[in-house]
């Protein structure tokens, strides 16, 4: 990579972690060009040129941020821990990503977005789930999740679980120790209600 090429990726990568950075406080369609340029202190037509459009660089910072969260968790779940803590690291990885894309903003960049959208499913399907599949195998080879229960079961119970996140994270920002209460639903979700036997 030449000189002019490297400063080329740190100015895409400027502006990338700038609008990042505002849409963590904003709404998506409320952040113009302007904006972004003014506070990632580059020209307007600079923007253009690397991006093309605003959608467009709505979208590679999501993708980019996407692409970023799977390679930390492919690493993680490298790193030889046990089934308990690799579940306990997908379930709050969720409260992680809630802090820099709301669920609503997500759900927003999806809908307006078939590109992204197609991105993410192809992302999810190809590299997050056979993963987390992986990871299921490995538990029932260590006996540390019963024979009794099949791969199926425990990725719909994720899903299950996953899908309701949102309302256990209100639900943990309403209690008086947000960390216990998460700690709390995490037990829950390996030894349900009754607790270890």
């Amino acid at each position: 990579m030449n000189g002019f090429e490297k400063r080329a990726n740190l100015i895409k990568e400027k502006i990338m972690k700038t609008t990042l950075e505002m849409l963590r406080t904003s709404d998506p369609k409320r952040i113009r060009i302007a904006d972004i340029s003014k506070m990632a202190k580059v020209s307007q037509v600079t923007i253009y040129n690397y991006f093309g459009s605003k959608e467009a660089l709505l979208r590679e910072v999501f993708k980019n941020y996407f692409d970023k969260a799977i390679r930390d968790f492919e690493e993680y779940m490298n790193e030889g821990h046990s089934l308990k803590e690799k579940i306990e690291h997908i379930i709050f990885l969720k409260k992680e990503s809630y802090k820099d894309f709301p669920p609503g903003l997500i759900k927003e960049l999806l809908m307006e977005d078939n590109e992204l959208s197609r991105y993410i499913e192809e992302q999810y399907r190809e590299r997050t789930i056979p993963l987390t599949v992986r990871i299921i195998k490995e538990g029932k080879d260590s006996g540390e999740i019963s024979d009794d229960v099949s791969t199926q079961n425990v990725l719909a119970f994720i899903q299950l679980y996953m899908n309701q996140y949102e309302t256990i994270l209100e639900m943990a920002q309403k209690s008086e120790d947000m960390n216990n209460f998460l700690e709390g639903m995490a037990h829950m979700f390996f030894y349900g209600v009754c607790g270890k036997r």
